[in-house]
């Protein structure tokens, strides 16, 4: 069993930065990929990047590509979402989960943390 817990949302302006942090309780980080996920109001759940287990490949969707950057520390078990140049459009609440490697079926799923894009 793991448990996830995203913090660091909050309101910023157009053009802000924001990191996400998403602090897990599994003993071996290392062993699980970790997924940045986001829904706005009225939209569907959608997938912002992923980073595997050793050696930490990630990816991105497209209109996150170039702005914001995945990374983690397994030591810490520690999994950051560092998002620059931020847009309205960002606006949602952001969660993080796990899974076995990106693009298969995330189990574990934290709670969420929002993040408001307005000036």
């Amino acid at each position: 069993q793991m448990h996830l817990e995203e913090s660091g949302g909050g309101l910023v302006q157009p053009g802000g930065s924001l990191r996400l942090s998403c602090a897990a309780s599994a003993f071996t980080l290392d062993y699980y990929a970790i997924g940045w996920f986001r829904q706005a109001p009225g939209k569907e759940r959608e997938g912002v990047a992923c980073i595997s287990g050793s050696p930490g490949r990630s990816e991105y969707a497209e209109f996150v590509k170039g702005r914001f950057t995945i990374s983690r520390n397994n030591a810490k078990r520690m999994v950051y979402l560092q998002m620059n140049s931020l847009k309205p459009e960002d606006t949602a609440v952001y969660y993080c989960a796990a899974a076995q490697a990106c693009g298969f079926e995330y189990t574990y799923w934290g709670q969420g943390t929002q993040v408001t894009v307005s000036s």
